[in-house]
């Protein structure tokens, strides 16, 4: 395939990592998809909870492995595209942006709640901006948003379906009734509203499509609808190069079709998941307190939540797959031994 220019980045595979938090898409998943020709997304998202004083002072520990991190992915892909994921819902956004800045990363990918401020923290830098959207009334407000307070489009734009991973911009309801050719719809009604302000703005907003990108076949229906690249993550999950625990990849081996279900995070938000003890005793509704609050997200009141995102992730990164939260795409079950990104690469693009 030909490949992808986002302003000055090129890339040579039309593809991106999606981002993955808690400690799953570091250095070591992002710089080898780099390597490849695609585009690496390191998450930002509690990246410091290996760091001494995560506890102590989650912010600053998070900040530090921001460099880290990055450092390392550029060091395994010298010339490679890689940015991160930082989530707007997550505390201290404009410190965690900043640095991605003064880092010197090629892009931020932006979702969980609209971004709306973005271009505000970067202002002139030509760090490459991307939101993320899930239905045609979220691209349409913040590319209006976007035009109407700062005079610019994103660079690209990341439109996640209903069969991603981890948290969903979608209610239970929605996730409920959509159906594959219900979304093809929404979806180029999306590729349509940008297609305009590309026509306004003169120019080119490449369009990412992920959620649900398990097979070349599934690609390749991506690029027919307008798509310009398409995102995975779970199918980099089961690699060699993955930053989670060996026990957390083979989770999404193990699993069985209906071992893929959505669960409600703290803060109210549905996500997909691994079945196991942990989502079970989430389910039948008990309390899980936590054993101290790192601050991740703006609407979490740790006094009133079930139980804490920030441990139950790490729980299941370093490989406590029974007691952790393993958030998963759709088709994760479909995945049944570890290859390396090359062959993930390789076996998806058309």
């Amino acid at each position: 395939m030909e490949p992808l220019k986002i302003g000055d980045l090129i890339l040579k595979k039309p593809i991106f990592q999606g981002g993955m938090g808690i400690g799953v898409s570091l250095s070591g998943l992002a710089g080898a998809v780099a390597k490849e020709g695609g585009a690496g997304t390191i998450s930002a998202a509690q990246i410091g909870f290996r760091e001494e004083d995560f506890d102590e002072n989650p912010l600053q520990a998070n900040l530090r492995a921001m460099g880290k991190e990055l450092k390392k992915a550029r060091a395994a892909a010298p010339g490679g595209v890689l940015g991160f994921n930082i989530m707007a819902a997550m505390r201290h956004y404009k410190e965690y942006v900043i640095q991605a800045v003064k880092l010197g990363a090629d892009f931020i990918v932006s979702g969980a709640g609209l971004p709306s401020e973005l271009p505000a923290l970067t202002g002139r830098h030509p760090i490459k901006l991307a939101p993320i959207v899930s239905t045609e009334k979220s691209a349409r407000v913040i590319l209006q948003y976007w035009a109407k307070k700062y005079s610019r489009v994103p660079d690209f734009i990341v439109i996640e379906g209903p069969k991603a991973g981890g948290h969903l911009g979608f209610t239970k309801e929605q996730l409920e009734g959509l159906n594959g050719d219900s979304y093809k719809a929404e979806i180029r009604r999306m590729i349509e509203r940008i297609r305009q302000y590309e026509e306004q703005f003169k120019k080119k907003i490449p369009v990412v499509l992920g959620g649900g990108i398990s097979s070349r076949e599934l690609s390749s229906q991506a690029f027919a609808l307008g798509a310009d690249a398409v995102q995975t993550a779970s199918k980099f999950v089961v690699t060699k190069e993955c930053d989670a625990a060996e026990a957390y990849k083979k989770a999404y081996i193990d699993a069985k079709k209906e071992d893929i279900i959505l669960v409600k995070s703290p803060v109210g938000m549905p996500g997909r998941a691994v079945r196991n003890q942990f989502t079970e005793r989430v389910m039948y509704g008990e309390n899980i307190p936590p054993k101290k609050c790192r601050r991740c997200l703006k609407k979490c009141n740790p006094a009133a939540i079930p139980y804490c995102i920030t441990e139950s992730l790490i729980r299941a990164v370093k490989g406590d797959t029974e007691n952790g939260l393993i958030f998963c795409g759709a088709d994760a079950y479909k995945s049944d031994r570890i290859e390396t990104v090359a062959e993930v690469i390789n076996g998806l693009l058309p």
